[in-house]
């Protein structure tokens, strides 16, 4: 399983798990849920997890550092500011978010099955890895950031 480590881009994880959200949301009509104002939650799910990925795309774009995170040897610098002092991977965090919205959207139990899936996949093939490398390269500074901020949140 080592070989799946930071080989697919996490944008293409999204895609792929939001299709298949969609593609099962309609198999069975007494796994459905609904509430006031679903469309409103949604669109606010998704639009908050858009900001906190575009922010911590720009917080790195001003260090100065890769966005690309399967090439974490590329990294520059440890970015710890910004939305980094409540999250070791606001990004991440965002396209989980924007996943809840749509999950919420599509009103499926079935799809909520999605999200643990991805939360698993993104902490075991893209977070650890990532991590590992952070620590050989950024030693005391990364341990030390790593007690003060979360994984997620």
């Amino acid at each position: 399983m080592k070989n799946l480590e930071l080989k697919v881009p996490p944008v293409i994880l999204v895609a792929v798990v939001f299709v298949g959200m969609w593609a099962v949301s309609p198999i069975s009509l007494a796994l459905r849920f609904t509430f006031s104002y679903m469309e409103w939650w949604s669109a606010g799910l998704v639009f908050l997890g858009f900001c906190i990925a575009i922010a911590g795309v720009l917080q790195f774009r001003k260090a100065g550092t890769t966005v690309d995170p399967r090439v974490p040897d590329q990294s520059s610098n440890l970015v710890v500011s910004g939305i980094y002092r409540y999250s070791r991977n606001p990004m991440y965090l965002g396209f989980l978010l924007a996943l809840c919205g749509w999950c919420v959207f599509l009103g499926s139990m079935v799809s909520v099955l999605f999200l643990p899936v991805f939360i698993l996949y993104m902490n075991c093939f893209q977070i650890v890895p990532e991590e590992r490398f952070m620590q050989e390269k950024f030693a005391e500074s990364y341990r030390q950031y790593k007690t003060q901020v979360r994984r997620w949140i």
